[in-house]
């Protein structure tokens, strides 16, 4: 059994608890089983979940301690209720308390929230990982009962598969009901049918799972027997689910396919694939970014917009997207991310708007796929507060999105792409002389759970000439540390793409921090951060 986290301390609270297995006792701390029955005044803890040493514990689990007495909820903070996976890690969440039951349960939202309730969404547990669950002595009962000392237990964790299948299947397929927009708003349904045939598609960025295509389509490809030229095949494609970020309804009759409805999904963007049965055909790459994909251009050929709207996204170009433009009227591109890597880092795009995934998520649903749904930020522009439909096909579907997408690692470094010599000596550089440790530090090479960093101290602004600083456009009007791992993937670089290689990142830094390196150490450095 597992727990789906919805949004928001309150609906957290109301959640089901998991019950593991019995275990032994862990070192230098109260063991469990625990008393079942209080000791004169002192503050227990009746039970446990998951249980002391219970192993196979679904990364998705509730944590949860019952004590013997009403509790203090001044003293029940993050500070007194730690959990850690792995051990030794940082303990990263919140604790909600429930007086009629007793039992606070801790959970993976950050407990100083930047965000609405709606877009707060708990985070799995790291899987395949021993954890320690700590109840610290500073606990408090209502009465002012005190634990002797802390109390701790441990569980091992596993990978709710269940729950990141259902996830890949919203990141690839769901649409949260967006052929509102892009059928009856855009008409986009109309143009593809009528003008994209596959050699366009291509041509625009759009990807082609090869994983999906029938042995019939696979061999008719190759011998030409099925026209690339043709929009039929495009609708044929779509009705197979095989083109990446597309989903469409196609009806035939008299030879002839119609298609009645098209959208959206995350992986139109956020995907690319291996090209390994043709450029452009090949298996799905989840959170890869799709820097072919022209965006822009795409949505310029629905008849349904202004000359005015049309030249606007039509200037963009491949791997570029405006997610601001629609909401504030300016134009400033910005390069679309990776979806990868993401695990542990707690403010969420290029300006740390989000505390979790689910924020960006649930903005990107509503205000740019056209999803139904409500998305509220007071503290973007004017404010936002934007509802599409009258019913809400985001919400619930936000958790297994989130765990789908922090589960994807970032890409290693391909074997022979890098000098490795060259990185090592970039690695003494990066932690020394070039100083970029100082904001790139950790496990992700990020210190945006730490802090933001305002306009003036990046390289990436001022923006180019007549383009409004994106900073100014966002929740925060700052940027986060971008994380380096899998950097080497998705150039160009920063959050407007104006390093078109990672050199050019380094001399930019150097140019503007007056760091001192040398051409020859740019390049080391560069070489270091290419191989992370």
């Amino acid at each position: 059994m597992r727990e789906k986290w919805l949004p928001g301390a309150l609906c957290v609270a109301l959640g089901a608890t998991l019950a593991g297995c019995g275990g032994s006792g862990h070192d230098d701390h109260t063991a469990g089983p625990p008393p079942t029955t209080p000791s004169g005044a002192a503050l227990s803890v009746v039970s446990v979940t998951p249980a002391n040493a219970a192993t196979g514990v679904l990364n998705t689990a509730t944590v949860s301690a019952t004590f013997d007495q009403a509790i203090d909820p001044a003293t029940l903070k993050s500070a007194n209720f730690t959990v850690t996976c792995p051990v030794g890690t940082e303990s990263f969440g919140s604790v909600v308390y429930d007086d009629a039951t007793k039992t606070a349960t801790f959970v993976r939202i950050t407990d100083a929230p930047t965000n609405l309730p709606q877009s707060e969404v708990a985070e799995p547990m790291p899987a395949d990982v021993k954890c320690t669950a700590i109840i610290k002595a500073g606990v408090k009962g209502t009465d002012g009962a005190t634990l002797a000392k802390d109390f701790a237990w441990t569980f091992s964790t596993v990978t709710d598969t269940a729950f990141l299948d259902e996830g890949k299947n919203i990141f690839r397929f769901d649409t949260f009901g967006d052929e509102t927009t892009w059928t009856d708003t855009l008409k986009m349904n109309q143009v593809i049918e009528a003008a994209v045939d596959p050699v366009t598609a291509l041509s625009v960025g759009l990807k082609v799972d090869a994983e999906a295509l029938p042995p019939s389509v696979v061999a008719g490809i190759q011998d030409g027997s099925i026209s690339l030229t043709d929009p039929q095949t495009t609708l044929a494609l779509i009705s197979l689910n095989a083109v990446v970020g597309i989903k469409g309804t196609v009806e035939t009759a008299g030879g002839k396919s119609t298609l009645t409805r098209v959208g959206i999904t995350c992986a139109l963007c956020h995907s690319t694939v291996d090209n390994s049965f043709a450029p452009g055909i090949g298996k799905r790459l989840d959170g890869w970014p799709n820097r072919d994909l022209d965006p822009g251009f795409i949505i310029s050929l629905s008849p349904a917009l202004t000359a005015t709207q049309k030249a606007v996204y039509s200037s963009w170009g491949p791997g570029l997207y405006d997610p601001r433009f629609n909401i504030d009227g300016l134009n400033g591109p910005q390069v679309i991310s990776p979806a990868y890597g993401l695990q542990g880092i707690h403010k969420i795009i290029a300006t740390g708007d989000g505390d979790d995934l689910a924020y960006w998520n649930r903005y990107v649903a509503v205000t740019q796929m056209g999803g139904h749904g409500n998305f509220t930020d007071a503290r973007v522009g004017t404010g936002i507060d934007i509802t599409n439909g009258t019913d809400d096909l985001v919400t619930a579907k936000l958790p297994a999105l989130q765990a789908y997408q922090l589960s994807i690692a970032a890409p290693p470094a391909p074997a022979g792409s890098f000098d490795a010599a060259a990185a090592a000596r970039g690695k003494t550089l990066f932690e020394g002389k070039a100083g970029c440790v100082t904001c790139h530090s950790g496990p992700e090479f990020t210190d945006a759970n730490e802090r933001l960093h305002a306009p003036d101290e990046v390289a990436s602004e001022p923006e180019a000439p007549g383009v409004p600083s994106y900073a100014s456009r966002t929740a925060t009007k700052m940027y986060r540390t971008a994380p380096l791992k899998g950097v080497w993937q998705h150039p160009p670089y920063f959050h407007n793409g104006s390093a078109a290689t990672l050199v050019e990142v380094v001399n930019k830094y150097n140019a503007k921090q007056s760091l001192g390196l040398t051409s020859a150490e740019v390049d080391d450095v560069a070489q270091y951060v290419k191989s992370l």
